[in-house]
């Protein structure tokens, strides 16, 4: 078989998780940027609340980008899911390109039966409180991100 159907992320369905991550993060009392990325790591939608530090808009990204290149949520675990010390996630990280893999926690995938379809970055609070909002978001869809 030489052609296969495949799912994809609407405009509409990154526009629900957004508006689903800020109104996360203003209940959480934070300003975060968010950015939704398709299969291929592409910006789909990206905003910085009023009063995000404009350096989130960076880091979220590269969270959405990396965990839709990956599949899985971001963190120090290396290819095959591995335990990185800081060297090596540093090291990752520069192999992969500025942009394109992260340590950082706050980003997962967007998965629709077992295919991911997309990225959720999320930046601006403590890690724990990013990743719960990134979270909130893929569900709000009824995707999963693990």
């Amino acid at each position: 078989m030489y052609i296969a159907d495949a799912k994809r992320l609407t405009h509409e369905g990154a526009k629900k998780m957004m508006a689903t991550a800020i109104d996360e993060a203003r209940k959480a009392g934070i300003a975060v940027s968010c950015c939704i990325t398709d299969a291929g790591g592409h910006v789909v939608v990206l905003e910085r609340m009023d009063g995000g530090r404009f350096h989130t808009l960076h880091s979220c990204t590269t969270k959405a980008v990396s965990a839709s290149s990956n599949k899985r949520m971001t963190g120090a675990k290396g290819a095959v899911g591995q335990d990185l010390d800081v060297t090596h996630a540093l090291g990752l990280a520069l192999a992969a390109g500025v942009g394109r893999w992260t340590a950082m926690e706050g980003g997962v995938p967007i998965l629709v039966g077992g295919e991911c379809i997309g990225g959720v970055g999320v930046s601006g609070g403590d890690w724990a409180t990013d990743l719960r909002i990134a979270q909130a978001a893929v569900e709000a869809i009824g995707a999963s991100w693990k």
